[in-house]
């Protein structure tokens, strides 16, 4: 076993392949001995990396399980959400990595290579995680379902699996979430639609109708009330990116003006700005796009 580097978006099974692996290795009564998993709420820093981990490294570990099966004569140390550490703490793994080599293992798992720094990245094998397939996501849930008696319509774990984009830790927790609301009673779309917190496909209509009609206070009363009704103008933001470029009623020259704005107005409420006024501010200059032509 090389040292790994699991790398890829959340829920896609990166920590449990590893611990799934490590099990498999060590048997139930060796996994705890064997494996140091240390968490990004656990302490990371330099310090701990020169103590915890090194201690934990230099201890020598026997080939044999004892239930007599063959094991493999080393440790694992798991380094989960690495890509947190800061460079000072991955400096001084990078020798520990060499230096204990016979004996310990070391699996690095992140969500961006990129933060991880180039000295540990080339002494690890990499293996890149993708967003689960839609087929996968979809027999999964359905198996959770099954096994927990929920009773789901199929075309809400088909929207659950779009709604959750690849990540099943998501889906899974929407389900949770939908089986309580509804408490034995089937799950529908509409339900998996007000837990995620999407906006429902009729109100961006709405929206674009609105927009094309040119009248700033019909825009100004639907915008009030999208925000009353607590909708997250984040996802509003994600929704209508996808509308307007997969829509063939804006030219390439009104995508190019409003996907700039949206990124602009993510940036903005990503550092905290007011949400009425920046949907305001992308509202009207969607508006304006579609108006100055006719």
């Amino acid at each position: 076993l090389p040292n790994l580097l699991f790398y890829g978006p959340p829920g896609t099974g990166k920590t449990s392949t590893i611990l799934a692996a490590a099990r498999e290795l060590f048997g139930p009564e060796l996994f705890r001995q064997r494996v140091l998993e240390l968490n990004a709420s656990d302490e990371r820093g330099i310090q701990v990396i020169r103590e915890k981990v090194k201690a934990f490294a230099q201890l020598t570990a026997s080939g044999s399980r004892s239930d007599g099966k063959a094991c493999p004569p080393f440790k694992i140390v798991i380094l989960d959400e690495a890509d947190s550490m800061t460079s000072a703490a991955q400096a001084a793994l990078r020798r520990t990595m060499e230096k204990e080599s016979k004996t310990t293992r070391f699996c690095l798992i992140c969500n961006y290579i990129s933060r991880i720094i180039e000295p540990l990245t080339s002494r690890c094998s990499k293996f890149r995680f993708k967003p689960l397939s839609d087929k996968i996501q979809q027999q999964r849930l359905l198996d959770v379902s099954k096994k927990e008696n929920v009773k789901i319509s199929s075309e809400a774990v088909s929207y659950l699996v779009k709604v959750s984009e690849g990540d099943l830790r998501k889906a899974i927790t929407f389900l949770q979430s939908a089986t309580r609301l509804m408490g034995g009673k089937e799950i529908t779309e509409k339900i998996v639609t007000e837990i995620a917190g999407v906006i429902p496909k009729d109100t961006i209509d709405e929206l674009q109708a609105v927009c094309q009609s040119g009248s700033f206070e019909k825009l100004e009363a639907l915008l009030k009330n999208l925000i009353n009704e607590g909708y997250a103008v984040a996802q509003l933001v994600n929704q209508l990116h996808d509308v307007v470029v997969e829509s063939e009623d804006y030219s390439d020259k009104q995508k190019s003006v409003i996907v700039e704005k949206l990124a602009e107005v993510d940036k903005c409420l990503a550092d905290g700005a007011d949400e009425y006024l920046q949907l305001m501010s992308l509202c009207a200059l969607v508006m304006q796009q579609l108006t100055q032509n006719t």
